[in-house]
Order: C-alpha cells, then sequence, then structure tokens
C-alpha cells in the first residue's frame, strides 16, 4: 500500500498553489471550487475537489481520460449539501502534477487512488466511476472493499477485453497517433465531439475540458493511458484487469447502479451485458441518446436517479 500524506491547501508550494488559482480563475463558473492538494510521499502532487460536509459519507468520483474532476461537477453540485464529495485527479491529469518520468500504467494508477483514500481516510464510500475511472476505482474497490459502501458505474468496464475501437486504434499508431495525440491534442479536442451526443458545449466547458491539457508536455498522460489499453496477455494492464475482473466478486453484496449512455462507441451494449452477468440484479439507467460522457448528455436524468438509489 502506497504510504501518503494530506495536505491543507496552504501546504502546498506557493508556485504550484498560485498556477492552479491562475487556472482555475479562467474555468470559474463552471468549476469554481477550492482547489487542494494531496501529495504521496516522494510523488507528484495531486488535485482534488473535496465539497460538503466533511462529516457527510463522502461520493468518491474517479474520471477517466481525457478527463478530469471536471467532469463530476455537477455531482459535486448537486450533493454537497447531502455528502461530501470528492473527486481527484488522477497524476497526469487535470491540475494535478503531469511529471515525464512518471509510470502512468493501470497499476500505479490503483496504488496512487489506494494511497489517496487512505490519506483522506475515507470509508463508507459510494464509488462513482466513468472510463478509465471504472478500471482504477473498482480495482481499488476489490482490494479494499470494506470500505465501498455503493457503487455507481457510468460507462466504463473493469475486464478484459481485445476489442478496441478504429478510432482509438489511430492514436496508437508509431510516431503518427503520439503527435496527433501530444503535440496537436485531437485525442482530447475529438472527444468533445465523439463522447457527447446532445450535448451542446459552451464555451466555458469546452475551456474546461481542454485548458489542463494545452502543451505537448501537458498531454503525457492522455496518450499514455491510450498506450496502455491491453489487448493481449503480454501487456502490463492486462494482468492487473485479470485481477480486478477475478475479485469483482467481493463487491456482490455491495446496492451498484448503471448510468449508461447507448450511443457510447468505447463501452458498448456488448460491455453493459457483460456486466449484467457480474451484477444481474442492478438497475440500469439505459439512456438512448447519449454517448460516451453520460453525465454530459443526460446529468438532468442521472443526477436524480442517483439521488433516488440514495434514498432506497
Amino acid at each position: 500500500m502506497p504510504d501518503s500524506q494530506t495536505t491543507r491547501p496552504s501546504a502546498a508550494p506557493a508556485v504550484l498553489a498560485d498556477r492552479h488559482r491562475r487556472m482555475q480563475a479562467a474555468l470559474t463558473p463552471e468549476y469554481d471550487f477550492e482547489p487542494r492538494f494531496l501529495r504521496s510521499v516522494g510523488g507528484p502532487w495531486m488535485h482534488y475537489l473535496d465539497e460538503g460536509d466533511a462529516a457527510g459519507d463522502p461520493i468518491l468520483c474517479v474520471h477517466g481520460n481525457p478527463s478530469w474532476s471536471f467532469h463530476f461537477r455537477k455531482v459535486a453540485g448537486r450533493f454537497a449539501a447531502s455528502h461530501r464529495v470528492v473527486a481527484p485527479d488522477l497524476v497526469g491529469c487535470g491540475l494535478s502534477d503531469k511529471p515525464s518520468d512518471f509510470d502512468y500504467r493501470l497499476e500505479r494508477h490503483v496504488d496512487t487512488l489506494e494511497g489517496f483514500v487512505d490519506a483522506l481516510g475515507l470509508e463508507r464510500i459510494t464509488l462513482v466511476v466513468q472510463d478509465w475511472g471504472g478500471a482504477i476505482g473498482l480495482g481499488f474497490a476489490t482490494r479494499r472493499p470494506e470500505l465501498v459502501e455503493r457503487l455507481v458505474i457510468l460507462n466504463s468496464g473493469a475486464f478484459r477485453s481485445r476489442a478496441m475501437p478504429p478510432r482509438i486504434a489511430l492514436a496508437r499508431l508509431p510516431l503518427l497517433g503520439r503527435l496527433g495525440v501530444r503535440g496537436f491534442g485531437l485525442f482530447s479536442r475529438l472527444a468533445l465531439s465523439w463522447a457527447v451526443e446532445r450535448k451542446r458545449w459552451t464555451p466555458a466547458e469546452k475551456r474546461g475540458y481542454l485548458l489542463p491539457y494545452a502543451s505537448w508536455r501537458n498531454r503525457v498522460a492522455i496518450d499514455a493511458f491510450v498506450q496502455d489499453i491491453p489487448l493481449k496477455e503480454s501487456d502490463p494492464a492486462w494482468s492487473v484487469l485479470a485481477e480486478t475482473e477475478k475479485s469483482l466478486s467481493n463487491l456482490a453484496d455491495k446496492p451498484v447502479r448503471f448510468g449508461w449512455g447507448a450511443r457510447d462507441f468505447v463501452f458498448n451494449d456488448r460491455v453493459l451485458e457483460k456486466w449484467r452477468e457480474i451484477f444481474p440484479t442492478a438497475p440500469v439507467d439505459y439512456i438512448e441518446d447519449a454517448g460516451h460522457y453520460v453525465l454530459e448528455d443526460a446529468a438532468d436524468q442521472l443526477v436524480p436517479a442517483i439521488r433516488n438509489f440514495f434514498a432506497d
């Protein structure tokens, strides 16, 4: 288990805190939350959202690629009155540090999330996951099921697959793929079109998704996530996913609810059917005209459904 410590926002290096405050100022009012920082001992600084009642049961939101805690701003806005909403920016993402020499593979992200949870002392967690957040968040949850109270699974996976959509495969092409992802920022820019169906982005929302990934250096994790997608046994993340998949039975006694955009070209109906096999009694909010960013397309439907899930 990683050794971690928490710091108050004022404890972060002054230059780091100032840089992040200036970036957050550019995101207001879409992302108007107090910046907070945590550092794994000897590791990079993580930025995280932490809103609501500190004594309330926590909602822990884990984002995917090329996203960050901005993705859960509406969850924080709706539930902070009754819960403690915590959403970390994974290392390399959002407003967290983006070191070039970090090990951005799946196992390290799971380790870091586990250290994050321990550092904040979170328990009785409602875990909300999306995209890579499924593999990372459920990787943590299967290790530490005693800390998790319930699960909300949005379009994501936590099991092995040998399939890859052609649009994602293009991003893995030698040289050209990396140039597109890191050089021109195409992966994060195209996600704004590919990941939604009914959403019409405002300039502030577009800025929210793109601003943290405005340079080659700042897109290091986006590229690393793409390269880490496991398709065969020799891929580093394959064995990690295999262990998570095998251990999902550790969560069989937890209440689970799905929010699913039916027009997701990555996590499609075949992925949902696999989830139904694992959690056959879990209700599914299946939204026909929503895409991969189901919270963006259908927050007006999903957020009340999640609230009802808590009430049940």
